[in-house]
């Protein structure tokens, strides 16, 4: 994986990659391998994200035939740059 640095803005950068690293789902998997899992456990849990999964989807296909709008995520407001 790569990101590019403008500017010598390394900040921004990072900010970047964490959000890329969140969505690939390494931070997910780190935490995972952190610890032993025994396979009777590791079974239950992958049934049990397939089933939150499954149940998530079906709400979200009911509220669209009932016409409901999902929650909006309020913006945030625009934060002044440092220095400026």
């Amino acid at each position: 994986m790569q990101v590019l640095v403008r500017d010598n803005n390394v900040d921004h950068a990072l900010r970047f990659l964490k959000k890329k690293l969140q969505q690939e789902g390494v931070f997910r998997e780190m935490r995972l391998r952190e610890h032993y899992e025994k396979p009777s456990q590791k079974r239950a849990r992958e049934k049990a994200e397939g089933i939150r999964r499954t149940r998530k989807l079906a709400q979200k296909k009911m509220n669209r035939e009932l016409g409901i709008a999902s929650p909006k995520k309020a913006k945030l407001a625009a934060r002044p740059k440092p220095g400026l």
